[in-house]
């Protein structure tokens, strides 16, 4: 984890920028922040004065956008000077966390889809509500990067990574997650697998019981609790079970149903996307 990629969309991505500083101090961590001004804007046709108001749109949604920019990069390197944190080039003979900034034209969630294949992490914020840029920022970077996303919620605990849960399905995509998370999990002071009964998997797969086995051989301090299957959904279940044991982080394969299945029907992954209050490492 020692290069990570901070999504800061506007001065409100306070707690990205808190959860990429307790992860770089974990890793000794270089953090980028990266911001993307979005180019295409939208035409507005109104007849003999359809021109003039497209323009005036169009100028409008680049000012906004521009101070948006403005904002997010004045968060930035506020909050990193305020911390000790030095941006700019990196040198070689330097310890512990540094940053950078970064800025692309594009949509958010497409740059961030793109640029995050080089990263170890990627922090995006939580969603507020369905259909957000938020929401499509995280996806992209879920389905696009190839590599482990870091959904940070509006409050930061205190910690992250010193008690970490996992939410286990037996599935390809939460196996995914608990390799690409295992630097988290060797840093924990505790890890709780918290495991679906073999009924509820999606598909046949190891318990926890196995997966906790596994995890010790590591060294790993590991206990194991159960997420009661369909008495509740699965979704409110791991992080009822994950808070009641002390979580500062989940680990969590995203999307173990397919993403439309969810949207329609709802799943665990989007419960705990728009009710975690603690950090949530996915990957597909």
């Amino acid at each position: 984890m020692r290069n990570l990629l901070a999504v800061i969309g506007d001065g409100n991505a306070g707690p990205v920028l808190e959860a990429a500083l307790k992860v770089a101090r974990r890793f000794d961590s270089h953090i980028v922040g990266l911001h993307s001004l979005t180019t295409e804007y939208a035409v507005v046709f109104g007849g003999e004065m359809g021109f003039s108001i497209s323009s005036e749109v169009d100028r409008t949604l680049e000012r906004e956008g521009h101070d948006r920019r403005d904002q997010a990069r004045r968060l930035f390197r506020d909050f990193m000077t305020a911390q000790g944190i030095p941006v700019g080039p990196v040198s070689s003979d330097l310890s512990g966390p540094s940053a950078s900034w970064r800025e692309e034209d594009g949509r958010q969630n497409a740059v961030v889809g793109m640029s995050g294949r080089v990263y170890d992490l990627i922090l995006v914020e939580q969603p507020e509500k369905l259909a957000s840029i938020a929401e499509a920022t995280l996806e992209d970077a879920l389905f696009e990067s190839g590599r482990p996303v870091m959904m940070v919620p509006k409050v930061m605990p205190e910690t992250v990574g010193d008690v970490v849960a996992v939410a286990w399905n037996g599935s390809t995509e939460t196996a995914t997650t608990v390799a690409l998370g295992m630097p988290f999990l060797e840093k924990a002071k505790e890890v709780v697998v918290v495991a679906v009964g073999p009924q509820h998997m999606p598909e046949p797969g190891p318990t926890g019981d196995e997966l906790a086995r596994t995890l010790e051989r590591h060294g790993l301090k590991v206990s194991l609790r159960t997420a009661f299957g369909r008495q509740k959904p699965q979704g409110e279940s791991f992080l009822q079970e994950a808070m009641a044991a002390g979580a500062d982080l989940m680990l969590k394969g995203a999307y173990t149903q397919s993403r439309i299945r969810q949207m329609i029907f709802g799943g665990a992954t989007r419960h705990i996307i728009m009710e975690s209050k603690i950090p949530v490492v996915m990957s597909r």
